[in-house]
């Protein structure tokens, strides 16, 4: 054979892997196929490098473990796990009624898109109780969708109760999983049929790598999860998928470092002259402490508190106080972060008077005290901005 030949030839795939603590990454569009049987067996093969591979399958084996699932779907970020699960359930005709305090992207894809499509969208406040919130479901509704607690002003529902009733009247029910990352909190353990999460969050922990992933035990809804990933033609690279599960390893040992740290912060701060309120469910004496109590293991690093009444050029200059605390969006990462939440409340159909300016913080793993002391010198700023 000619050069080019046995160069394109040489160099394939060993026979033989060296066992590793992970898998191996494979990168790869096209796979051989045994034979010309398998060409079209997808059931039983893996026809196309899309439909992810060595590293892939390990990272959904480990989180079904982790949820309790039959099957785990995956998709290149935690708002396309929110979409694409509500894209393989519904149709044209159907309904689905979103609780208030839904993360916002996911808002804005309720309204755009699902809406353009001709499925209804219904808010309901997070405090309607699950017996008021069955009642009110109607002909056309096919799923309730929450998120618990919600991740900005952090209300519960009672997840168990809502799956009992819905159940018996044939709806769906899924909730965003990411506050409980699929570890403190297991939804379907409590009856919901669709965990969905930023893996982004809390099982990548280190702020550079998104992902998301839909959990479910009825064997239809994995094949349904499933098919919207290849009908939608989403993938994860091998490599964002063995970071991910490396993630995952060390998630208990990061969420209970971070947890205990968010509740000494949050204790903190509730006896501080400048705070009037504080929004944790872990913390006793918090709204829906007992809630938390029932249903959850631990608590993470996200929380939030309400300042006293001041203007937002007082809130700001809190913010830019900051020194340990970096200003932006996400979390779940080893960093500690703060945003101001009242400007995306403006969405909300349910309006609430939180005590003062919303703030939101992430407890990452720094030392507690020395975050206290970074907020103690913004709150005296905040103090001053007011007078």
């Amino acid at each position: 054979m000619a050069d080019e030949t046995r160069l394109i030839r040489a160099g394939t795939t060993p026979k033989a892997l060296a066992k590793t603590v992970g898998p191996p990454i494979q990168k790869g569009s096209t796979v051989l196929l045994p034979n010309a049987e398998a060409l079209y067996d997808d059931e039983s093969h893996v026809t196309y490098g899309r439909q992810g591979l060595a590293a892939q399958d390990a990272l959904q084996a480990a989180l079904a473990e982790m949820e309790g699932a039959a099957g785990v779907a995956l998709y290149p970020s935690g708002l396309a796990a929110l979409t694409g699960a509500l894209l393989a359930v519904l149709k044209s005709g159907d309904e689905v009624m979103v609780v208030d305090n839904i993360y916002k992207p996911t808002r804005r894809f309720c309204d755009r898109v699902l809406k353009r499509f001709g499925v209804g969208v219904r808010y309901f406040d997070p405090r309607t109780s699950p017996e008021e919130l069955v009642a009110d479901a109607g002909e056309a509704t096919r799923l309730i969708l929450m998120e618990s607690p919600g991740s900005l002003t952090f209300e519960m529902q009672d997840l168990t109760r809502i799956a009992e009733l819905a159940r018996a009247r044939g709806l769906l029910t899924a909730t965003d999983n990411t506050w409980g990352a699929g570890h403190i909190y297991k939804p379907l353990e409590h009856g919901i049929d669709l965990s969905l999460q930023a893996l982004t969050k809390y099982v990548g922990g280190h702020s550079d790598i998104f992902m998301g992933s839909a959990a479910a035990r009825d064997p239809a809804l994995v094949r349904a999860l499933g098919d919207g990933v290849h009908d939608l033609g989403w993938a994860v690279s091998g490599e964002d998928a063995y970071q991910m599960l490396r993630g995952l390893r060390t998630l208990p040992t990061r969420m209970a470092r971070q947890g205990a740290s968010g509740l000494a912060v949050a204790a903190w701060l509730r006896d501080q002259p400048e705070v009037a309120a504080i929004y944790h469910p872990a913390l006793p004496g918090c709204p829906d402490h007992a809630l938390w109590t029932r249903d959850f293991t631990g608590a993470c690093g996200l929380f939030g508190f309400a300042l006293r009444p001041g203007p937002e050029t007082a809130v700001n200059a809190f913010l830019d106080a900051l020194t340990l605390f970096g200003l932006g969006f996400s979390w779940g990462g080893f960093e500690s972060l703060a945003i101001s939440c009242d400007p995306q409340l403006k969405s909300r159909a349910f309006t609430r008077d939180y005590g003062g300016p919303l703030i939101r913080l992430h407890i990452g793993l720094e030392d507690p005290d020395d975050l206290i002391a970074d907020l103690r010198g913004a709150l005296a700023v905040y103090a001053a901005s007011r007078s």
